[in-house]
């Protein structure tokens, strides 16, 4: 407003933030700058020898001027003896000059600040100004403030400076840090939580990873997904006219693809809920058997290896959503008179606990259900080949297409099943992101890169 030359520094200049804070220890440079305290970048006093140098030669090859080593050192001597001058007068008008419009929360930051003024030896000032409605005094040091706004009668718009309105701002800096800290540490026991779940996933998943034959472990999953649904419906404890045979019907035709006649084992004479259980069980495992017989053992094992990664993947991100719902409402239960940290170990718990078992159901009825299809794969080059023996170089005989020349007039489908022979030179050098060499417009890691 009064037409002094500033510079102004925030985040919209990320550009000219290297340049903005190099010149801020020029004599008589206003640099007005947001809320910092890094930036990376040092204030030197009279100027940063290498920006200058560096925005001259900028302009030097703006202009199209060739810049030798001669000229080169001509110029560094000249701005080394310019900033020594420039340097000689900042020190005389006593340094950089720090002037804060408000006190941080945390007085790490404030000493930042305060530390542009000798982060290279240089003399400096600080100097920072606050209003009572600052969220700092306000909130923290509101009662202290008004008592010694009254003893020394400020009347409003009056600037005071005392060391006891210092010792104030101290203490609610204190009081700040403090509640920060209960903050993060109170958030390390939450996530204590989370660790320890995370913990046992991922030893979980290891086993998993390196085991070659996980067929014991989806059995165990089989039996005890059928454990869980039998308990279900129908209680240990109940009468036979209590169970839900319906209900239990339609889950093992879901989950294990059987319809089995449960309503009628349920209607015999004496039968106990353990027998239905053995019958489920051995009627699922015959069937489990029978899907084996329609690819070979070593790919069953390979695709039960595949499905319980997937689903233990799937099913631990979706924990860590409700986990981190849970997290947000948790709080709530203090009205209750109860501990919101204990009530999240409980809740997690019994998320986690979820967790195993909807791991065991939906293993189990990826397996049982999935449909199996198991065909001959072609061969890549047989529908090419009457088209590879056409394209021959008529210099020298040879396919073209084995030589790396790729025919023209190929559809994507076609060039995506040409032989990595048919590939130019070099292929092997390309990118994995890159698009294929063959042509068919994919990246190289779904094409050809997938077969290598």
């Amino acid at each position: 407003m009064k037409g002094i030359p500033h510079q102004v520094l925030n985040a919209r200049f990320h550009e000219q933030e290297a340049v903005i804070v190099a010149d801020a220890g020029v004599p008589g440079a206003v640099t007005i700058a947001t809320n910092m305290a890094g930036r990376g970048t040092d204030i030197q006093l009279g100027g940063s020898i290498d920006m200058r140098l560096f925005n001259w030669r900028q302009q030097q090859k703006g202009m199209g001027l060739e810049i030798t080593h001669e000229d080169e050192i001509e110029e560094r001597a000249r701005l080394e003896a310019e900033i020594a001058d420039r340097k000689a007068q900042a020190l005389a008008a006593g340094g950089l000059f720090v002037l804060g419009t408000e006190r941080h929360e945390s007085r790490r930051i404030d000493n930042q600040l305060r530390g542009r003024t000798g982060r290279q030896g240089d003399p400096g000032r600080s100097k920072f100004f606050l209003s009572c409605e600052d969220d700092l005094l306000r909130i923290f040091a509101g009662d202290r403030l008004d008592a010694i706004m009254r003893t020394f009668g400020v009347q409003e718009g009056e600037a005071i400076t005392h060391k006891w309105l210092n010792n104030a701002i101290a203490t609610a800096q204190k009081r700040v840090e403090q509640r920060n800290y209960e903050i993060r540490k109170n958030l390390l026991k939450y996530d204590d939580v989370v660790n320890d779940q995370r913990k046992a996933v991922f030893e979980q998943r290891q086993e998993f990873m390196e085991s070659s034959d996980l067929s014991d472990i989806i059995v165990e999953m089989r039996h005890d997904t059928i454990d869980d649904l039998v308990a279900r419906h129908l209680p240990p404890k109940a009468y036979a006219e209590q169970w839900d045979v319906e209900g239990l019907t339609e889950r093992v035709k879901s989950i294990l693809g059987l319809d089995l006649p449960i309503a009628a084992w349920a209607a015999e004479e004496g039968i106990a809920d353990e027998e239905i259980k053995e019958r489920i069980t051995k009627a699922a495992d015959d069937y489990a058997a029978q899907r084996e017989v329609i690819i070979t053992p070593e790919q069953m094992r390979q695709v039960e290896k595949n499905f319980l990664l997937q689903m233990i993947d799937l099913q631990w991100r979706e924990h860590l959503m409700h986990l981190d719902h849970l997290r947000n409402v948790i709080g709530l239960r203090g009205y209750g008179q109860r501990d919101p940290l204990n009530e999240y170990k409980t809740e997690a718990f019994s998320l986690f606990e979820k967790l195993l078992g909807d791991l065991r159901t939906n293993t189990t009825r990826w397996l049982m259900t999935v449909e199996i299809a198991y065909a001959e794969p072609e061969m890549p080059h047989q529908s090419l080949e009457g088209l590879q023996e056409v394209h021959l170089d008529p210099l020298t005989g040879e396919n073209a297409a084995v030589a790396g020349a790729i025919p023209d007039g190929l559809s994507p489908q076609q060039r995506e099943a040409l032989p990595v022979s048919a590939l130019p030179q070099d292929w092997e050098r390309t990118s994995r992101n890159a698009p294929c060499p063959c042509g068919s417009g994919k990246k190289f890691k779904q094409c050809h890169g997938s077969l290598v």
